[in-house]
C-alpha cells in the first residue's frame, strides 16, 4: 500500500546507485576535426566528429556536497553535449559544402 500525502519511501541504496550512475556517465564531449581522401574527387575532405572525455571521479565528499557535485557534473556534461553537438552538426554542412565545391570545381 502506497503512503498517503504524496511522499513515497525512498530505499537507502538509491544515493548510491544514483552516485554511481553519475559518476560513470560523467564525461563531457569535444568537437574534433579529421581528414579523408575522397578518391572520387580527388580531394581531401574534413569531418567532424564528437568525442566523449570522462571526467575524473569525485573522491572525499559526503551527503549534501556529494550530491551537489554529481547534479553539476550532470548538467555540464549535457551542456557539452547539446553545445558540442551543436558544432558538431553545423560543422559537418559547412565541410559538406565545401567538399561539394571543391569537387565541381574540378
Amino acid at each position: 500500500m502506497l503512503p498517503t500525502g504524496g511522499q513515497y519511501p525512498v530505499p537507502r541504496s538509491t544515493p548510491l546507485l544514483l552516485a554511481t550512475a553519475l559518476v560513470l556517465c560523467s564525461c563531457i564531449f569535444v568537437p574534433r576535426t579529421t581528414q579523408r581522401y575522397d578518391s572520387a574527387c580527388g580531394i581531401t575532405e574534413r569531418h567532424m566528429t564528437l568525442d566523449a572525455y570522462q571526467v575524473g571521479a569525485f573522491g572525499g565528499c559526503r551527503n549534501e556536497g556529494c550530491a551537489e557535485l554529481l547534479v553539476l557534473a550532470g548538467a555540464v556534461s549535457a551542456a557539452s553535449l547539446v553545445v558540442s553537438g551543436s558544432v558538431v552538426v553545423v560543422g559537418e554542412v559547412v565541410y559538406w559544402l565545401e567538399a561539394r565545391g571543391r569537387c565541381l570545381a574540378r
